[in-house]
């Protein structure tokens, strides 16, 4: 919702806008009245100069910059771009409105979307939509943040350990103090509720009294902020991946941890029925023996492998991996060839070049880096220091304590051997200055669409499950079998019910579940 508090007032270029015959003292109470009315309307009556994003990039592709309040609390102070771009719907008679995208994150740029997402969407939706990307406050062109991190302060997976969870204890103080000396308010403003306002502004100026939304992982959260805060301007909102509102921030590094053992157990089963294809056990204790035993084995001497020398807290870091179980098993088999001295083959090889689901949005055709031409230098940390800022700023759950890090990573490692205890250490949040305004609690009836992996790394089924308990007007479609993080449009099962609900508003009659392709058996090629 709006801030009402009186803004300060309006500059004599706006008051000069109202009807001349005003005398200038009437002018100016009269700019003072409207501002007191609404304190937001110099941003949502701006025009927008749209250019060509890139050289490179199609024509129709066109990029501008939104003024918003760094502080929606103080609109006259001080200001911050948006960067948004535009692909406008190819049929004019058809078109319904815009269609906003965020790739998750947070601090990932979405800036790209339109033309990355474009190939796969159903003519039927781009003919009915704008297709509309941002860059949300503070990151990639969008006024990006930097906290001047060095290449080791941007390593985030770290594992507990009681020799080094001092150091570790020291990092996350050290960013913290970092990005408070270099980002300060600023950062204190990157908020979720701050960037829903910013979607608002740019719905208003684009001329459209509600908006339709497509967002994955972080992007569900940011979703639901919106529909709780403008749920009258909220239209057909499709919400990929959900995060779990309730558990948002330290809670979502703990869910993935929480999800990953399943996904053990199911990847040992699949790899264990076959074992003459990878060789790694014929039944699923023994396909766990043996990952343990690599783990082990790289902990006393790391395992050269694909360029890197992985030690068994880096092969746990790659936790995602076992959730697409055929790619898990070949990249396993190859570790295994690795440590005894043995060359991979040609399918563990292909394995090795691809890493399965980073920590954020990662299907094939997945949004990727802003346009090099819609012109601003991004700083090499902006999607660290912009990442923390949200995650940090947004909650106030974080605890303060480093001690109560140590005892959760030690319980959770217990817990969930995989991930938990990278989960639950130290993070910079500890030693955050608090954000702008409480966290929002998600809880109405607005319509959304939850599409939801059977096994997702980054944001589990149960994350899924939540959200659509907490949106009461939601339908959830879950892909059962389904594997990896992003469902639409990238061919699933759940593409059909999507489309529907894009293009005529109605949501499917109940819940669904379909199921995802069987995984095909791997042809073993020798080594």
């Amino acid at each position: 919702m709006r801030n009402t508090r009186t803004a300060p007032l309006l500059a004599a270029g706006i008051a000069a806008t109202l009807v001349s015959a005003l005398t200038p003292a009437t002018a100016f109470a009269a700019a003072e009245m409207s501002a007191a009315k609404d304190p937001l309307r110099q941003y949502t009556r701006q025009k927008l100069q749209w250019q060509r994003c890139d050289a490179g990039s199609p024509a129709a592709f066109r990029c501008a910059t939104v003024k918003v309040p760094l502080d929606y609390g103080d609109p006259g102070g001080k200001k911050i771009d948006i960067a948004v771009s535009r692909l406008k719907a190819s049929s004019a008679e058809e078109r319904r409105g815009a269609l906003l995208f965020n790739p998750g994150g947070p601090g990932a740029p979405g800036l790209n979307m339109p033309i990355d997402l474009e190939a796969d969407l159903p003519g039927k939706v781009k003919g009915q939509y704008d297709l509309i990307g941002f860059d949300p406050r503070g990151v990639g062109q969008s006024s990006p943040v930097s906290c001047g991190l060095t290449a080791d302060e941007m390593i985030t997976d770290r594992p507990y350990r009681k020799g080094t969870f001092a150091k570790d204890v020291k990092w996350a103080r050290t960013v913290a103090d970092k990005c408070l000396a270099k980002g300060g308010d600023t950062l204190r403003n990157l908020t979720t509720r701050n960037t829903a306002r910013d979607m608002d502004v740019i719905r208003a100026v684009l001329g459209e009294k509600k908006i339709s939304y497509l967002g994955y992982s972080y992007g569900t959260y940011l979703g639901a902020v919106y529909a709780q805060m403008f749920p009258r301007r909220t239209d057909r909102f499709v919400l990929d991946s959900a995060a779990d509102p309730a558990r948002y921030g330290r809670g979502m590094f703990q869910e993935m941890a929480e999800g990953t053992e399943p996904a053990f157990t199911r990847w040992s089963r699949w790899t264990a029925r076959r074992h003459t294809a990878y060789e790694l056990g014929d039944t699923p204790a023994e396909v766990r023996r043996t990952f343990w035993h690599l783990v082990a084995r790289a902990d006393r001497r790391p395992i050269d492998f694909d360029g890197e020398s992985l030690t068994g807290d880096g092969i746990r870091a790659e936790r995602h991996r076992l959730f697409h179980v055929q790619a898990g098993a070949e990249w396993i088999a190859g570790l295994k060839k690795a440590a005894e001295g043995r060359k991979a083959d040609g399918g563990e090889q292909a394995a090795r070049g691809r890493k399965a689901d980073p920590s954020g949005f990662s299907p094939e055709g997945a949004p990727g880096p802003a346009p090099s031409g819609f012109v601003r230098d991004v700083p090499p940390d902006n999607g660290d220091a912009s990442a923390w800022a949200v995650l940090c700023a947004d909650t106030r759950t974080w605890p303060r304590d480093p001690e109560q890090y140590r005892r959760d990573a030690i319980r959770d490692k217990a817990r969930y051997p995989l991930f938990g205890d990278f989960a639950s250490t130290i993070k910079p949040c500890a030693f955050w200055k608090p954000g702008s305004e409480p966290a929002t609690t998600v809880n109405n009836k607005v319509g959304a669409l939850i599409l939801q992996n059977e096994w997702d790394p980054q944001t589990p089924l149960a994350a899924g499950r939540a959200m659509h308990r907490a949106l009461r007007g939601s339908r959830m479609v879950t892909v059962s079998g389904g594997e990896g993080h992003g469902v639409y449009p990238f061919k699933s099962c759940a593409d059909r019910s999507t489309t529907v609900y894009l293009t005529t508003g109605r949501l499917p009659a109940r819940d669904l579940t379909c199921r995802a392709p069987e995984t095909a058996p791997a042809e073993h090629t020798g080594g």
